[in-house]
């Protein structure tokens, strides 16, 4: 079964996404807060994906700064990481620092979304 790490959502969101990925896909959700928290996470297992949410729940800090650690770090940067965002300029952020396009939360239960996660996760059944 795939991973996904869901990086700096809050508990409502959190659960959002593992609601989806559970209809829709085999695959575990593993939930961090920040960027040690999710750096810990990385070393110790194995994510088909990792999502970063724009701002972290607990501090407020950037998620761009932590895909930009994941993407800098050698043993770290062929993971793909998408960022959790509604904002265009933040999602060409991320891309530019080596992210996939991700999707906003207000975009999370669109087909286009399933589709997004279904490159990297397992649909039921295949």
């Amino acid at each position: 079964m795939k991973r996904l790490l869901d990086v700096g959502s809050c508990g409502p969101d959190h659960g959002a996404l593992c609601d989806l990925i559970e209809r829709y896909f085999d695959a575990e959700v593993v939930q961090a807060h920040g960027m040690q928290d999710a750096l810990e996470q990385l070393r110790q297992g194995d994510f088909a994906l990792v999502t970063i949410n724009r701002l972290m729940d607990r501090d407020g800090s950037s998620g761009l700064e932590i895909i930009q650690q994941i993407k800098q770090d050698a043993t770290l940067s062929q993971i793909p990481v998408m960022l959790v965002s509604n904002y265009e300029d933040s999602q060409d952020q991320a891309v530019q620092l080596g992210a996939a396009r991700g999707y906003g939360k207000s975009s999370l239960q669109a087909d286009a979304t399933r589709a997004l996660l279904g490159q990297y996760l397992e649909p039921h059944g295949s």
